[in-house]
């Protein structure tokens, strides 16, 4: 009879312990972790895989643990198995987040090649996402205008603006820059709602090539004058506009942990504009072995003294970039504007990306993010622009931005945006 009670007792309390099992409440991870590992499992396939996690979020350190083991046990009710370091195929997960989302990222390299898998986490507390880099960006206005300007280049001893229907030169005066001349540039092509430009310093320094839509513009400035004077040629033109600019020399610190001089042995990239609306087709020369959705702005992102991945901001909204032949999406970017430009500071990691808002135009602000693989991280804190933030650009040297601002009244600045390390 005692026996009997006994194996009575002991069902009812496994019973009960079943029943509290099956009846608690998911942990907050167990539905990420369950849907990152079936799409890691439809890209691997059943195998052996080896699984390394980084943490860029602000979930507690004592948690990865508990993530790590969810993902392992998910990964292996799919027959992905973990391995050693001797393993061909890996996963590797980032823990990212920005202020309003946490995304998990899963790179799955399978040999040469590399795939992304990621989902979207439901936020838990508040998050706090601290400055990663330690930046504080500073703004000095170089110009105000009352009429748009498109684009604008500084030399030695002179301005160019670059407006829709004209270049407009100015030499130094004790106020600042005073307005010396104007050349007309014939655009003969109805200009769109938000009209674009670029303009590139010609490699003796003196002069530039400036790029419309359906137009470029060159020029020259002769020294051998009495006072110095300005040539300019604009023509018709469908030629690729230059988006990144050629290699300069990064000095002071820091790729890759370094203080010394190294040359940036970057390809200058091109790309053709759609002269009818006002962002790039996709077409982009040297090829980048891959093909590239339609953007609004490119950027490149020095990792190493031959490394530079391009940054793409696409038509649809979408942050990609393209790094060994391979178009990537990139995390933690949802809260970014339509325009970006790179800045080498020689803070953190070396290169940083400064980003205008997404906001309410009157409230634009620009703010600094590093990517350390296919994330965003913020490096600063928002700086307030002060009006609509409507063009943004590196300078030559790369050691500042210019972004052009329009304030109340439709009146123009450019301000040169650099950084400070903290």
């Amino acid at each position: 009879m005692k026996l009997v009670w006994l194996i009575v007792v002991a069902a009812g309390v496994a019973g009960a312990l079943a029943g509290l099992k099956t009846g608690a409440a998911p942990g907050p991870w167990e539905k990420p972790a369950a849907d990152l590992a079936e799409q890691v499992a439809e890209i691997l396939g059943p195998g052996q895989a080896r699984l390394t996690i980084r943490n860029l979020s602000t979930i507690p350190t004592d948690e990865i643990p508990a993530i790590r083991r969810l993902l392992e046990q998910d990964l292996k009710t799919h027959g992905v198995l973990g391995s050693g370091a001797e393993s061909a195929n890996a996963i590797r997960v980032t823990l990212s987040e920005n202020a309003r989302e946490r995304l998990w990222v899963a790179e799955v390299v399978e040999g040469n090649e590399t795939r992304v898998a990621m989902v979207q986490v439901e936020p838990g507390a508040a998050q706090q996402v601290e400055p990663a880099g330690g930046l504080t960006l500073r703004k000095q206005t170089v110009l105000t205008a009352s009429d748009a300007v498109l684009a604008m280049l500084e030399t030695p001893d002179n301005l160019v603006a670059v407006e829709p229907e004209e270049i407009v030169l100015y030499g130094h005066a004790l106020a600042g820059w005073q307005e010396q001349k104007r050349v007309g540039i014939g655009q003969r092509h109805p200009l769109a709602r938000d009209p674009r430009g670029v303009i590139a310093p010609s490699p003796d320094g003196e002069g530039f090539t400036a790029s419309l839509a359906g137009m470029v513009c060159t020029g020259s400035y002769q020294t051998a004058q009495p006072v110095g004077e300005w040539t300019v040629h604009c023509r018709e033109s469908d030629d690729p506009w230059t988006i990144v600019q050629t290699p300069v020399t990064q000095t002071g610190g820091a790729i890759q942990g370094t203080a010394t001089q190294m040359d940036l042995s970057v390809t200058p990239v091109k790309a053709f504009y759609n002269a009818a609306r006002n962002y790039f087709t996709g077409v982009v020369t040297p090829s980048l072995g891959v093909d590239l959705p339609p953007f609004y702005t490119a950027a490149q992102v020095i990792r190493s003294a031959s490394n530079a991945p391009l940054l793409l901001n696409g038509i649809d909204g979408k942050v990609q970039i393209v790094e060994n032949g391979v178009l990537k999406p990139v995390a933690g970017a949802r809260d970014w504007g339509s325009d970006f430009a790179a800045l080498r500071t020689g803070c953190g990691a070396g290169t940083q990306i400064v980003v205008s808002g997404s906001g309410a135009a009157e409230t634009d602000s620009l703010r600094a993010f590093e990517l350390p693989a296919q994330e965003a991280v913020p490096a600063s804190a928002p700086l307030a622009m002060g009006g609509t933030v409507t063009a943004l650009w590196t300078a030559p040297g790369g050691k500042a931005v210019l972004a052009v601002v329009r304030g109340t009244g439709d009146q123009y600045e450019v301000d040169r945006v650099t950084a400070l390390c903290n």
